[in-house]
């Protein structure tokens, strides 16, 4: 029991940890991936932007850590998803990751970019705009694509096993399936993933995470879910 209640405290940090850092992570990259400039601002904000890469990795550690903490107790009553959803929630931090080096990669350019002093800007804006758009579709496949898919196996397994209250497995369901159309949409152009629609599909799933977070330190995984499969067992 004590096991179990500690695995609980430890994944509920981490949910929010990963929320926390994913969020603190965009902000600080905001100098070198927006505004026309940003090959200039990159390097003037080479501190803040390496904060945000450092930020991304701290949520890429959580990611894993979620899924590898997790999977001692889903595996009890669904063993393939639980492998799925340790295997897919890999994926999504290799995602992660290459958005990092991508970033990363985009301050070099910056640096080399002012150092040069004046050069022709063309080669520059060329390498620029391809490493942008390797952020970009990372940050919309991670976040979204992968953390529909994620939160659905795992929410569906503490739904059929009542280790957390039904509503908040519900809310999981809901909010992987609103982030995975969420994702579609991006994909196919019909929204932007930083827009109105974008905060509204993806605000479920943001809802869930700090809600299943919370219930996981205060309240834990339900003991007597776990004692009956025991005793099946």
């Amino acid at each position: 029991m004590n096991s179990n209640k500690k695995a609980a405290k430890i994944v509920g940090v981490l949910f929010i940890l990963a929320s926390v850092t994913a969020i603190i992570g965009l902000i600080l990259y905001d100098p070198i991936l927006n505004g026309p400039d940003y090959l200039i601002k990159g390097s003037e904000h080479a501190s803040q932007v390496i904060l945000g890469a450092l930020m991304e990795l701290i949520l890429v550690v959580s990611v894993v850590g979620t899924a590898t903490t997790m999977f001692p107790i889903l595996r009890k009553y669904n063993e393939t998803i639980a492998l799925w959803h340790v295997c897919f929630r890999f994926l999504e931090a290799v995602i992660i990751t290459v958005g990092v080096i991508s970033v990363l990669s985009l301050l070099t350019l910056s640096r080399e970019f002012v150092a040069a002093g004046a050069p022709d800007s063309t080669s520059f804006q060329a390498s620029g705009t391809l490493l942008k758009a390797i952020h970009d579709w990372t940050f919309l496949l991670g976040p979204l694509f992968m953390l529909g898919i994620n939160t659905m196996m795992y929410s569906y397994i503490f739904y059929k096993s009542k280790l957390v209250p039904r509503f908040i497995s519900i809310l999981g369901m809901t909010g992987a399936t609103c982030v995975f159309i969420c994702a579609l949409l991006v994909m196919f152009g019909v929204i932007q993933q930083i827009s109105v629609w974008g905060g509204i599909l993806a605000l479920p799933v943001a809802a869930n995470e700090m809600i299943l977070a919370v219930w996981l330190i205060v309240k834990g995984f339900n003991e007597s879910a776990i004692d009956s499969l025991s005793a099946k067992m």
